[in-house]
């Protein structure tokens, strides 16, 4: 969801920016200054906590087997690492030409390991990807709205503000807006779909027959 997140940030950006330079005038302003958390806001909205368990349930198979891959995986990855630590330790922990290859063969083996995951993991990412995508771009209007409401000219993210008392948060209203701007929001991406990428049509028309097999990034 952060990458999401930083790709709305990036068009609330110009308000951002005014709101900072015009920080003088802020702090003599008749109206206000408030913190938002534009990630939890989107995390706690109705659309995406419905299509949250939505996903669960029409994912589950691939669900199950990601869970059952990455299980044995780690396993297997934790017999290795045990394996070269005893082996290194037996050699009084300096590195032989065996105890080499054997770190070189658990690296692959990683590395192996992480590819297979991101590869199971791919339809269940996308979905996730589309659900945030899909509420993030109404995101910009639900904070101008919050904004307007609660008579705020100047809005900062919690992480840049030292202390502030709960009454400034916002969030909750932005999550109110949202709700109303979208109230549900699709789980399947379209074929050839690729999060952040704007026009899908040429990517759709260059995906492949089968609908269900998303195109690799």
């Amino acid at each position: 969801m952060k990458t999401i997140i930083k790709a709305a940030a990036l068009t609330l950006a110009p308000l951002t920016a005014l709101a900072l330079t015009s920080a003088p005038a802020a702090a003599q302003s008749k109206t206000g200054i408030a913190v938002v958390d534009l990630q939890r806001a989107v995390a706690t909205s109705a659309a995406y906590t419905a299509a949250r368990t939505q996903i669960q349930t029409t994912y589950k198979a691939q669900i199950d087997s990601f869970t059952a891959r990455k299980n044995a995986i780690d396993a297997d990855l934790k017999t290795k690492g045990d394996a070269l630590q005893a082996a290194l330790k037996a050699a009084n922990n300096k590195p032989t030409p065996a105890i080499e290859t054997q770190y070189q063969q658990f690296q692959q083996s990683q590395q192996s390991a992480q590819a297979e995951l991101q590869t199971l993991s791919q339809p269940i990412a996308l979905a996730n990807a589309y659900v945030e995508e899909q509420i993030t771009a109404k995101l910009s209007d639900a904070l101008k709205s919050a904004m307007t409401k609660a008579k705020v000219d100047l809005v900062l993210t919690p992480d840049a503000t030292v202390s502030y008392q709960p009454t400034v948060d916002i969030t909750q209203s932005v999550v109110t807006e949202l709700n109303t701007l979208v109230p549900s929001v699709g789980i399947t991406p379209p074929a050839g779909w690729q999060p952040g990428r704007q026009g899908q049509a040429p990517a759709a028309a260059a995906a492949p027959a089968n609908p269900q097999q998303p195109k690799s990034r």
